[in-house]
């Protein structure tokens, strides 16, 4: 039995990154040029899909997921994503400074294409990068061995990139040049 068998909270939290940030109109549901979804809608898609999901299990998921990658709106109807989609939508999101460094985990795999290319957002609408190297760490140990790299973003925003900050903390970026990255010596 996998994790997600035995917990119901990683369950609905895969199901609705699925649903929220790449494949919402595989569960019929449609999210408006923000992504919100309608709460009362996403409930109906997700036991579509086989998934007993309530407005109160839905407020626990939200509530208890480590990385808070999910907002209910303000009036409590609708539900988003922070970040992470492979859809295109509008978050709303405003270029502000970023700290002087922040740091992108990843995998010792994947370093040959970064020191060429830098960070490029692939199938994402944005790099995310981090706020501190733990978090950096855990981050990159999804993908195999953790390797951190230090960006330099107070130089890239003086440079006329711009930096967003997700409703979770989590920084946005178009793209990082290699230019930029620290690596980690060998």
């Amino acid at each position: 039995m996998s994790c997600c068998e035995r917990n119901p909270i990683i369950r609905f939290s895969k199901f609705l990154s699925q649903v929220l940030r790449h494949r919402p109109q595989r569960y019929g549901l449609t999210l408006d040029k923000h992504g919100w979804a309608q709460i009362d809608d996403l409930i109906v898609a997700a036991n579509r899909a086989g998934l007993a999901l309530t407005y109160p299990m839905l407020q626990q998921v939200v509530a208890e997921d480590d990385k808070q990658r999910f907002a209910i709106r303000q009036d409590g109807h609708a539900i988003r994503a922070c970040q992470g989609h492979s859809i295109p939508i509008d978050l709303e999101l405003v270029a502000i400074q970023p700290p002087l460094q922040l740091f992108h985990g990843t995998a010792e795999g994947f370093l040959p294409s970064i020191r060429a290319q830098g960070l490029l957002r692939r199938s994402r609408q944005y790099v995310h990068l981090s706020p501190d190297v733990q978090t950096a760490i855990t981050v990159g140990r999804r993908h195999g061995v953790p390797v951190v790299l230090t960006v330099q973003s107070d130089s890239m925003h003086r440079d006329g990139h711009p930096f967003y900050r997700s409703e979770n903390g989590v920084w946005l970026v178009d793209s990082v040049p290699v230019a930029y990255l620290v690596f980690p010596d060998p």
